[in-house]
């Protein structure tokens, strides 16, 4: 479901400010903290999302957030989850293991 046209955001700060300059569009996301994926999510307003998921005591570890902006999110988070489980011995990301 990737294409030329989905690019990702840089690695941020996952702080206020960057989630405030965090569009309000359909997309994915990824927060880690010590470059140890923490969460992959994706949401019609990607903005909202972060804002909600900040205060999970869980996601509040997290350093560094990006994003890439998609119509597709629904299908793009499947593939970056499977992606994930794919790498790490059919894991998921820490923060989502519920």
């Amino acid at each position: 479901m990737l294409n030329s046209e989905n690019t990702w955001s840089d690695w941020l700060d996952f702080n206020e400010e960057t989630i405030s300059k965090t569009p309000q569009s359909a997309g994915v996301y990824m927060m880690h903290a010590s470059m140890k994926i923490l969460f992959i999510g994706g949401s019609e307003n990607i903005k909202k999302s972060i804002q909600e998921k900040e205060k999970e005591p869980c996601i509040s570890k997290a350093t560094r957030v990006r994003y890439m902006q998609t119509g597709a999110y629904e299908q793009v988070s499947e593939d970056l989850i499977s992606d994930y489980k794919d790498r790490h011995e059919g894991k998921i990301p820490q923060c989502m293991d519920k």
